[in-house]
């Protein structure tokens, strides 16, 4: 995990064989580079939003020096970016145009006459993607069974191309109604814009996504045109800048559901890596707490920009296809809707919220304190950075508490001026709220808690799941800082803290499958559906898919399904016995469905089940170990300083050590836990262990 470690000896026997991944975050990029014998090393280095490449060359040129070596020794580069949910957040896509059915223009508008908020009547949506001066329509229609009613008006679609080809139109989005059923006129209406608009980015809602729902169809479509263009132009300049640093191996990007999958095909289906960078870090919690015995987490990622909170039930991520984008908060569910652009992709289900270390505090016109969600970022970054930042953040708030370092952070890359961080605190919240800067950093540091809560409850209690069923694995540069106090206010018992738990995100790219899936709508009644139908379905998603994995070996295949009560109008995901399709199966498949509408609803309604969309999905693992070598972990000088736990614990003189210091046998807060990528924070009431994979294991209130 130190990048200061020396070289491995004998590096030039393991050429070519070397992975490395890169997690881009709004506040630091991280990397972590793994040999073939297992070592990690790992690197973390400020974001650069001017030109996010230069991050990833400068923090892979700093982790292949630190391991003597030379960029033609990384087999793989593995990537995870936030430029696709930026490009849709901050409305710097492309410019976009929308055709569809005769009658269909405003569908976009139109969404579902929702609104997030209950008691705002003058709430204002956000405006489309696609502006209505830019959507148009062609006489053609299709019915729900696939059957022609209007034959496509070729004339009408090339005169339209014509009227395009000189415009500002970067990315044509084609959605026509019930393509799903029959794609024919897409796929003809789709041949003509490509030959007549050659340099424009054109999306197909049958080549996304071929399922109901005319509105999320037609958003999904759009988002994938809308960022299309500058995920096309980011990773065409990071692939040219690895070629000139000599690095030669594959490029692989996260995609949204948790598998990586080639550049090549990122680029033309942009919308599958729109939640890329929450995903990593919780493929990697399943793979490595799984091994380490810990089956049921929710995972807790808090980076300096944003928290994230995700699922993982019996080793199993939590995944779900009913997603926005762009709300005030990130997330897949169904009871907060309305806020965002709909995206009907599989992604795992993870909640975000817009609090992080660099989350800016501030105190509203009544005279409440908030935090975030407008962030100090990489720069200028919080007060204490020194670096031209004036505004209080949540890291100036750890800083004055004693939680964080007050020298320097990132393993001493990141220089700290402690009294920079008091004077914003004292200025900005203090003195205007009346009270101690101890207690004004302490009530921020809650208040992020109570923000990040949200996240938590959004994944577990709004799902149905008891949060004291699990253990909170906590992670990100300022994981290990809030999650004793984040787990006490959910009546959580046990913390785990991973090794690199400051670039965990990273790591957890290289435990993902490289992964490729299809989907396709069917309609029809669970209990009289014909087995060999529904077997020539999956078969022909399967092929699909083997050749997206390009015969990548050994590959395992999952069927999925889409299930619903006759009349519902939302669907949970049932998995199939793959290649055992009969009526015992089917009968079966009913039982596990209203198993886990129990699970979720808490009633079953007994009436009939009806099938929604079938999914076909392979992955390649890769051949990765299960326990983390680290290459001589940097050490830190037992030491102590003052850290305040509040107005009940108050100022305590603490111990400060590394994770080594350690051991199986449990030992008693306080305790400020100091690694290079970041800190963990044991209260007084906790005890602190390692267990036997090197994870730094909390039990909240076992001491008296």
């Amino acid at each position: 995990m130190d990048a200061h470690a020396p070289p491995p000896s004998k590096c030039s026997e393991n050429v070519g064989r070397y992975r490395v991944a890169v997690d881009i975050g709004g506040t630091f990029t991280d990397v972590a580079c793994l040999s073939p014998t297992g070592e990690l090393v790992t690197r973390k280095v400020p974001s650069t939003p001017d030109d996010y490449a230069r991050a990833v060359l400068d923090g892979l040129t700093a982790a292949a020096a630190a391991m003597g070596l030379k960029g033609r020794d990384f087999s793989e580069v593995l990537h995870a970016s936030t430029v696709a949910t930026n490009a849709v957040l901050e409305g710097k896509g492309a410019v976009t145009a929308l055709i569809t059915t005769a009658g269909f223009r405003d569908v976009l508008e139109l969404r579902r006459i929702r609104v997030p908020r209950l008691y705002e009547p003058l709430y204002v949506k956000p405006p489309p993607l696609a502006p209505r001066r830019l959507r148009f329509e062609v006489t053609e229609r299709m019915g729900p069974r696939g059957e022609v009613i209007t034959p496509l008006d070729v004339e009408a679609l090339t005169r339209l191309a014509s009227e395009i080809a000189p415009s500002a139109v970067e990315a044509v989005a084609l959605c026509f109604l019930h393509s799903y059923a029959n794609p024919s006129h897409e796929a003809q209406a789709a041949e003509i814009l490509r030959r007549l608009l050659p340099d424009r980015f054109i999306s197909v809602s049958s080549e996304i996504l071929p399922e109901i729902r005319e509105y999320e169809r037609s958003s999904t479509t759009v988002i994938n045109a809308y960022i299309g263009p500058p995920v096309a132009r980011y990773l065409r300049s990071l692939q040219a800048r690895l070629s000139q640093a000599g690095v030669v191996g594959r490029l692989l990007m996260m995609q949204s559901s948790g598998g990586v999958i080639d550049v090549e095909r990122v680029i033309a289906k942009p919308a599958h890596v729109v939640e890329s960078g929450p995903a990593a870090g919780v493929i990697g919690a399943a793979q490595l707490a799984s091994a380490a015995g810990y089956r049921d987490l929710i995972t807790f990622d808090m980076g300096g920009t944003t928290a994230k909170a995700s699922l993982v039930e019996d080793g199993k991520v939590v995944s779900a296809d009913d997603y926005e984008v762009g709300g005030g908060i990130s997330l897949s569910s169904r009871l907060a809707k309305g806020g965002g652009y709909a995206l009907k992709l599989p992604v795992i289900d993870v909640s975000e919220v817009g609090a992080g270390g660099g989350s800016i505090v501030w105190i509203d016109p009544a005279g409440a304190l908030k935090v975030g969600p407008k962030s100090a970022g990489a720069a200028p970054g919080p007060a204490c950075y020194d670096a031209g930042g004036s505004a209080p953040t949540v890291t100036d708030a750890n800083v004055v508490l004693g939680y964080l370092n007050p020298v320097a952070l990132a393993g001493g890359a990141v220089p700290i001026n402690t009294e920079k961080a008091h004077a914003a605190l004292r200025e900005h919240i203090a003195v205007p709220l009346g009270c101690d800067v101890l207690d004004a950093a302490y009530g921020v540091h809650r208040l992020a808690n109570s923000n990040m809560m949200r996240a938590v409850k959004a994944v577990s209690i709004y799902r149905g799941r008891d949060p004291r069923e699990f253990v909170l694995f906590a992670f990100g540069g300022n994981g290990g800082v809030h999650a004793a106090a984040l787990a006490r206010e959910l009546d959580m018992r046990t913390v785990v803290v991973p090794l690199a738990a400051g670039v965990f995100s990273a790591v957890g790219l290289l435990y993902a499958d490289f992964e490729a899936a299809r989907s396709a709508a069917f309609l029809k009644p669970v209990l009289s559906t014909d087995p060999a139908e529904l077997e020539a379905v999956f078969t022909r998603m399967e092929a699909e898919v083997l050749a997206e994995l390009d015969g990548a070996e050994p590959a395992v295949l999952t069927w999925k399904a889409d299930l619903r009560y006759g009349g519902q109008a939302f669907e949970l995901p049932i998995e199939l016995t793959r290649g055992v399709i009969g009526q015992a199966e089917l009968q079966a498949l009913c039982a596990r469905f209203e198993r886990e509408h129990v699970r979720t609803y808490g009633h079953a309604l007994g009436s009939a089940v009806h099938f929604v969309t079938l999914r076909a999905i392979g992955s390649v693992a890769p051949a990765v170990g299960k326990r983390l070598k680290l290459s001589a972990a940097t050490s830190v000088q037992p030491t102590s300083r003052q850290v305040y736990f509040g107005p009940h614990g108050g100022l305590v003189e603490t111990p400060v050590i590394d994770r080594a210091s350690l051991s199986v046998e449990p030992r008693r807060g306080p305790l400020v836990i100091e690694e290079a990528e970041g800190a963990t924070v044991v209260p007084p009431d906790a005890l602190a262990a390692l267990d036997g994979f090197g994870n730094i294991v909390m039990t909240l209130g076992a001491v008296g």
